[in-house]
């Protein structure tokens, strides 16, 4: 991408619509499905957009400095009724580089950024979140390493555990967003922030890493139907009610299908690269100092993970 002159406008017009969606969403979230008063839903928008900014940022700071031109973000609204969290996120326009210092910097600086503010806004939103019992039908976010152990210092136990689970504040739900927005980035896949930085340590080698990634998406997915599909039967055996709206396969396929559309979505992406999992980059040795950045990012990406980002609940009977 060659340098262009910034469009403002409609970078602002995508930031005023992302704060829109995103309050209607938090709103709702209060309310239970209405979205009034729309300004309760700040409490959830006005974080999560703290964390996206940060990500963001991230990047464009990180491009700027290596001289990589770089548009301003470019914020994706997504209204209330069609997505979970009223927005998909964000992106910039940047140049290709085939420098693996300056692709693993720039890949990296933006979920790092993020989780800097995304961490200290998750754990304050669980000191004002209740813990209580899971009761009737409803809907579970994902846990991970670094979620539970937040879980665990600010309520002094391991959630969700026997039939009680965090109730989360709208603050805490913004900062869980961006733990999951984080996670799905630094998936090592294509040309997401994991694959950047996945490319700049393996160099050309990573065609190979890709190839196995996609294989063990299926995988993954499979894994996640199985288990869930019997946690879910144990849940409806004790609610025999819900039986009647919900099933454990429903249930099951519904925990996995994220893996299963990020394999399909990988061929897209492999497709738009010229059939390449990655634009292919130089074969000068990346620097130490820059591996240590992969094996940061590496760590990260198991706290954050989520094998199951989010699934339908059955609790005891209300």
């Amino acid at each position: 991408m060659s340098e262009t002159r910034p469009r403002y406008l409609v970078h602002l017009a995508l930031f005023v619509a992302t704060v829109l969606t995103t309050t209607a969403q938090g709103a709702a979230y209060v309310h239970h499905g209405p979205m009034t008063p729309l300004w309760d839903g700040l409490h959830y928008s006005i974080p999560l957009l703290a964390i996206l900014v940060s990500h963001e940022m991230g990047h464009y700071v990180a491009a700027r400095i290596h001289g990589v031109p770089a548009s301003l973000p470019y914020f994706i609204p997504l209204p209330p009724p069609i997505g979970l969290l009223g927005t998909m996120g964000a992106v910039i326009m940047q140049s290709g580089t085939t420098d693996r210092r300056k692709l693993i910097d720039i890949g990296a600086a933006g979920p790092l950024a993020g989780l800097v503010v995304a961490i200290p806004i998750l754990t304050y939103g669980l000191t004002l979140s209740e813990v209580r019992p899971l009761t009737g039908i409803g809907t579970q976010e994902g846990n991970s390493l670094a979620y539970a152990l937040l879980k665990r210092v600010t309520k002094g136990e391991w959630l969700p555990g026997g039939g009680r689970d965090v109730m989360m504040h709208p603050t805490a739900w913004a900062g869980w967003a961006g733990l999951l927005l984080t996670m799905l980035n630094l998936l090592p896949v294509g040309q997401l922030d994991g694959g950047h930085v996945a490319t700049a340590y393996f160099g050309n080698r990573y065609q190979r890493v890709g190839r196995l990634v996609h294989a063990a998406l299926p995988v993954l997915a499979l894994g996640v139907l199985l288990q869930t599909h019997g946690v879910a039967q144990r849940e409806l055996a004790g609610y025999p009610a819900a039986a009647g709206q919900l099933s454990a396969e429903l249930i099951a396929t519904q925990a996995a299908l994220p893996w299963a559309v990020w394999f399909a979505l990988l061929f897209l992406m492999k497709w738009l690269s010229g059939g390449q999992y990655h634009p292919p980059v130089s074969d000068a040795r990346l620097p130490r100092n820059r591996a240590l950045v992969f094996w940061i990012t590496c760590v990260t990406f198991v706290l954050i993970f989520m094998p199951v980002p989010l699934r339908f609940v059955v609790g005891s009977q209300p």
